[in-house]
């Protein structure tokens, strides 16, 4: 194997591709993609695209893997160099030689998708060396586009983005798994429990606008689920971490997370304590 950064094929076109030459392809493909979906959503009702399941519980539909074959092939145009890692193709472990991979979630909370649930998302990120560089998040139901790259801010439809500014974790916002939320509050006290958001991508991005405060994230979510949300938090002033602390690092032989936390920096340390607890 090829180590991160070593990639023999790589380097010399990197300057053409950075995340910020990038950046308005991928989030005109993430629209395009987005209007790919609507058709088939049906809001309060069953979708019109033909379902299945993988396994036992996860569905997919036709809509999902539509919008995954579109974004592949417009986004490894793009940036030919890069690997590819998606919930809806079949793994290549070749991506583990690339120092830069796009991770890519076609239809984030497809069981939303295909119930009339408006939260569902495409979530693009650009990874390099295990860091997203590029993170774009479209909520097609409600037209909102969410953005980001390192140093340059998080943006949602133009407007830049800003965490809550809640100055302690009392009567916190809290959305995620109720036994995550048990957790918290048997440590804090009360909390306002909203309706947990049935795509973790929005989930995340919801903390980055403010409209939540914690976000919490139940084990074994994958990279596709975190990774465009991930720098969109950050770059709005949050952090998305294990309960340990940790970042999380993309693009590893296998692509899922621990429990993790999701809320403005300045609170990270408090609630960490709390979750450990």
């Amino acid at each position: 194997m090829v180590s991160p950064g070593k990639h023999p094929h790589f380097r010399s076109d990197a300057v053409l591709h950075t995340p910020s030459s990038l950046a308005s392809a991928v989030c005109e493909a993430a629209r395009r993609a987005g209007a790919m979906a609507l058709p088939y959503f049906r809001s309060g009702g069953q979708t019109a695209a033909r379902l299945w399941y993988k396994g036992q519980s996860s569905p997919v539909t036709e809509a999902d893997i539509a919008l995954d074959t579109f974004l592949k092939g417009h986004l490894t145009g793009l940036f030919p160099e890069a690997g590819w890692l998606s919930e809806e193709t079949a793994d290549d472990p070749a991506r583990l030689e690339r120092s830069h991979v796009w991770i890519v979630d076609p239809i984030d909370g497809t069981r939303a998708f295909a119930s009339g649930h408006p939260d569902w998302a495409v979530s693009i990120a650009l990874v390099r060396d295990g860091k997203p560089v590029l993170g774009v998040l479209y909520a097609p139901a409600h037209d909102r586009l969410y953005e980001a790259r390192p140093g340059e801010g998080a943006w949602c439809n133009g407007e830049r983005l800003q965490v809550s500014e809640a100055e302690a974790l009392d009567l916190a916002r809290v959305t995620g798994p109720k036994p995550l939320m048990d957790r918290l509050e048997r440590r804090m006290g009360a909390v306002e429990r909203l309706p947990k958001v049935p795509s973790l991508a929005l989930r995340l991005a919801r903390v980055a606008d403010g409209s939540i405060d914690v976000g919490l994230v139940s084990a074994n979510a994958q990279d596709w689920d975190i990774a465009a949300a991930d720098l969109i938090l950050r770059e709005a002033g949050a952090r998305l971490t294990g309960l340990d602390g940790a970042v999380p690092v993309y693009n590893r032989p296998q692509p899922r997370h621990d429990e993790m936390i999701a809320v403005a920096s300045r609170l990270h340390p408090r609630a960490i304590e709390a979750m450990r607890a």
